[in-house]
């Protein structure tokens, strides 16, 4: 009696693609098996060795106009079994309708619904002037960086000619639904200190400890002042303040040796809202502050620099198309900033514009908690909702520049 969405939707999530062995391989032959049944053109992209990215393709009537790009990754985040009421890469459904399986809501179940979507849409003889794809790309959840940001780079990613992408949001635990049109900038930075080294029985000098202990002060009470804010503010999000975590700390060979080197290793999430320059310039004064042998250096890909945000103003065509489903359906939107980091970045920092929509209202926000769950009622909801988005967002009429 299961919907047969439901039961493709299960087969998927029993498909290991969790770090740091995915099998990218089985993931791909599944989608590329459901993407062939609904007649969809399949093109395989290798961007880098072992990493695959899928195209599936429902052509539109007029492929001069700008395409609708569906964007979801086939990687999930490590499992700590022993946190799981079931297996996490079962799928079992409890008798609530409940799914648990790691991927259950990221981002497994809108590649499922994206596809079911287009079945329907196909099944009543449905077509559009605009082209839809469908990408499935891997290494999301580490960053994308052998997946989507190689792959905006490429000429079949050009060939796609996107005009409109969709893309991964959270779940809402309330009745609104989440919609991201910006993300935060994901800043790794990692302080190094330099200082005069000794034993470990003496007061040494110009230690890099004490360098690091000032260093560190000053981090964490700007992440003390930013979690007041949004504590203090119930208009705002997470996506509206900056988050800051210490995460790794190195430096030291033995417990009666004064180091010479110390290293601090800090997540910096920066909303599209905060001036870059400025913020770095705040960076540097911290090191300054700490003495001498201070220096700082950036880990993440230069399109972390970028803070491109999507339009959500009425007279963006996109955006009206999108929003006049949403009101059409009685679905109450809630327009916020990511507050971590997905591929859409990459896709924005491309010049295309996109939103990340996850269709799971009523929903807890299980990210990457140990056990993810995610009610089959919930799943069936999600196709409906794109079975009405795609229509719209397929037959946006030819804008001024696709003359």
């Amino acid at each position: 009696s299961e919907d047969p969405s439901v039961t493709l939707f299960r087969e998927y999530l029993r498909i290991d693609t969790v770090h740091p062995k995915p099998d990218y391989d089985a993931a791909v032959r599944f989608l590329e098996r459901v993407g062939t049944d609904l007649g969809l053109a399949c093109q395989k992209v290798e961007v880098c060795q072992g990493c695959v990215v899928l195209i599936l393709t429902w052509q539109g009537t007029n492929p001069r106009l700008r395409s609708v790009l569906l964007n979801s990754h086939t990687d999930v985040v490590p499992v700590f079994e022993e946190h799981w009421t079931y297996p996490p890469f079962e799928a079992v459904k409890d008798s609530q309708g409940n799914i648990y399986a790691r991927g259950a809501q990221d981002m497994k179940c809108v590649s499922i619904q994206y596809l079911e979507a287009i079945r329907r849409l196909k099944a009543e003889g449905k077509c559009f002037a605009r082209t839809i794809h469908l990408t499935f790309v891997p290494d999301e959840e580490v960053g994308g960086h052998k997946g989507m940001e190689r792959f905006v780079h490429r000429p079949e990613f050009r060939a796609l000619n996107v005009g409109f992408a969709l893309d991964e949001g959270l779940a809402s635990p309330s009745d609104t639904f989440s919609v991201f049109y910006g993300e935060k900038s994901p800043w790794w930075i990692k302080v190094k200190c330099v200082g005069s080294p000794g034993h470990g029985s003496r007061f040494i000098s110009n230690t890099a400890a004490e360098k690091m202990h000032k260093v560190i002060n000053s981090f964490l009470a700007f992440r003390e002042s930013e979690k007041q804010r949004l504590k203090s503010d119930s208009s705002l999000t997470l996506g509206d303040v900056t988050s800051l975590n210490l995460t790794m700390l190195e430096g030291g060979v033995s417990f009666n040796v004064v180091p010479s080197k110390m290293a601090a290793s800090f997540d910096v999430r920066i909303p599209p809202t905060v001036d870059l320059k400025a913020f770095e310039e705040q960076v540097a004064a911290w090191c300054r502050g700490a003495g001498d042998g201070v220096t700082y250096e950036f880990h993440q890909a230069r399109e972390c620099m970028d803070q491109h945000i999507t339009s959500t103003e009425e007279s963006d065509p996109w955006w009206k198309a999108f929003s006049g489903v949403c009101r059409d359906m009685n679905l109450q939107l809630k327009l916020e900033i990511f507050p971590a980091a997905t591929d859409s970045r990459y896709i924005r920092a491309a010049g295309h514009p996109a939103i990340g929509f996850s269709p799971m209202n009523r929903t807890p926000v299980l990210l990457h908690d140990q056990q993810r769950v995610l009610n089959e009622q919930v799943f069936l909801q999600g196709i409906d909702i794109y079975a009405h988005l795609l229509p719209a967002l397929a037959s946006v009429p030819p804008l001024p520049a696709e003359g």
